[in-house]
């Protein structure tokens, strides 16, 4: 029975990877429905883990508690000042941008999902997301998380989509450094890292802590979003870890794409006026 089993498995992956090369659209739709068919499982499975992985740190958490309260309390004392400060640039800045005439681009959520699974052991970096066509999803359409941007869909079904990670080889993001607005492009590695890559700029310094965000250009992701923390120094080039990871996140959040607004339409031309008639 192991060698009929080995040899049919054997004889079906010949056969996909004969239809992915020769006939891609076929392979895709295979693929979607193989998709629908697996996303409520993996659904129940991933709910089912997510149970019995907090088992324990519900146990830790509660001999933790009264520590964590006494660290809180100082924390909170240490960072009241901060927080004032905070306040007064915050209030400052909307000022600024209120004479500058700036406004806060808010995305569109379209749904809200969960990513059911995602490919860890291949170099392509996939997610897959228990919504698609009827909630609304298409493709190319952002996703992100809590902690920062996860990716962007790339293929639809009834019910489920397929995202791109930021870490997959063929993803490429504009995003800018948030202390000093240095633009780069984060490309993922495929090997759960990110590429920062600076543009328009020679012998950039990049150093470790070094946060970056979505810049907006391209208009698919929007501008703000956190990516990537440098994690070694370079110029030009260092690696980073992405701040969405998404085998933490119990929902993610799928939003309209980002389109920068128009520029203004110039103003009419005032109509010429026609020289005086001659006097007889």
């Amino acid at each position: 029975m192991s060698y009929i089993l080995a040899i049919a498995g054997a004889v079906i992956g010949v056969v996909l990877l004969v239809l992915s090369q020769f006939n891609p659209p076929a392979f895709a739709a295979f693929r979607s429905a193989t998709t629908e068919l697996t996303s409520p499982f993996s659904s129940g499975a991933s709910a089912v883990l997510r149970g019995l992985a907090a088992v324990p740190q519900t146990v830790s958490t509660y001999f933790r508690v009264h520590g964590e309260n006494a660290e809180l309390r100082d924390e909170r004392a240490r960072t009241r000042a901060a927080l004032l400060q905070a306040q007064v640039i915050v209030r400052d800045n909307r000022r600024l941008r209120g004479l500058l005439k700036l406004r806060d681009v808010t995305p569109d959520v379209v749904t809200t999902a969960r990513i059911v699974s995602s490919s860890g052991s291949s170099t392509r970096r996939f997610g897959v997301l228990n919504a698609g066509r009827w909630q609304g999803v298409r493709p190319g359409m952002p996703v992100r998380g809590p902690d920062g941007l996860i990716g962007r869909v790339i293929e639809t079904g009834p019910n489920s989509a397929r995202v791109l990670l930021a870490i997959d080889p063929q993803s490429v993001i504009p995003v800018r450094r948030i202390h000093d607005g240095l633009p780069a492009l984060a490309a993922g590695r495929g090997d759960g890292l990110l590429d920062i890559r600076s543009v328009g700029t020679a012998n950039a310094r990049l150093r470790p802590g070094d946060r970056f965000v979505t810049s907006g250009t391209g208009g698919i992701f929007t501008p703000g979003v956190l990516v990537a923390r440098v994690t070694g120094s370079g110029s030009d080039s260092a690696p980073a870890e992405p701040f969405g990871h998404p085998d933490t996140f119990d929902f993610a959040i799928v939003s309209a794409p980002f389109l920068p607004p128009p520029p203004p339409a110039p103003p009419p031309a005032a109509p010429a006026t026609p020289p005086p008639a001659p006097q007889p």
